[in-house]
């Protein structure tokens, strides 16, 4: 076989190389032309972590404050709040009894309802019945919270005036009602608490007490079905 001569053979390695090298070169001309960059190259990575995203209608609020943040003064729980929605304000621990001057509850009824009360659970207990106080005074703050927890549970301010009056009209925030419990004791007032001047006011609450001395004579006046119908809640 013959052996092409030096010149012919260095052009046939020129062509091959321009064969294999100017596909390349020609892709790379189109890329640089179009502005294209690897997306793992290391200039396509330093753009996109310098140049953040536009915030969003959401992010540009006001940023959620630190969970570190202090309560501003004006904003923070005073201490007479956190007083008069407990034990101080009215609240009734379990099973506490209409001879306990210790609880603001029953100190802080009207003298003559409190006088009657403990007269009528002496004689009671004569039977084996015992009263036991479920409320009684109030503050007006813990009568507001009552309130509102009413609105809550049964969804309206109308409803929940069927079973709690505001601080301005409730008899308790007066010290002019109690609350009386468990179920012999009602039954006990209800058959007998006339004689101390002792009367249920409102049909849908047998617990609810208050003093009315004419009754002594006279018998208790009749129900209303609701505190909504009762005239005092109308202020």
């Amino acid at each position: 076989m013959t052996r092409p001569p030096p010149a012919a053979e260095a052009t046939t390695r020129r062509v091959r190389r321009l064969l294999v090298v100017g596909p390349a070169v020609v892709m790379a001309a189109i890329a640089a032309a179009c502005g294209y960059q690897p997306r793992n190259s290391s200039a396509s990575s330093s753009i996109s972590s310098s140049s953040p995203e536009p915030p969003s209608k959401s992010s540009s609020a006001v940023p959620p404050p630190s969970s570190s943040a202090a309560v501003p003064p004006s904003k923070a729980p005073r201490r007479d709040d956190h007083e008069t929605l407990g034990k101080a304000g009215g609240l009734v621990p379990d099973g506490v009894a209409v001879s306990d001057d210790a609880i603001p509850a029953v100190a802080n009824l009207d003298p003559d309802l409190l006088k009657a009360l403990r007269q009528a659970a002496t004689d009671a207990a004569d039977d084996g019945v015992e009263f036991v106080v479920n409320s009684g005074w109030r503050s007006p703050n813990y009568q507001s919270q009552l309130l509102r927890e009413a609105v809550s549970k049964y969804g309206s301010e109308a409803e929940a005036a069927r079973w709690v009056a505001t601080a301005v009209t409730s008899p308790h925030v007066s010290g002019d009602a109690v609350g009386i419990g468990h179920s012999d004791a009602t039954t006990w007032l209800s058959d007998h608490g006339a004689e101390y001047g002792l009367c249920r006011i409102y049909k849908n609450e047998p617990w609810h007490y208050e003093l009315r001395p004419e009754a002594i004579d006279d018998g208790c006046p009749r129900m209303y079905a609701d505190p909504t119908q009762d005239p005092r809640m109308q202020q």
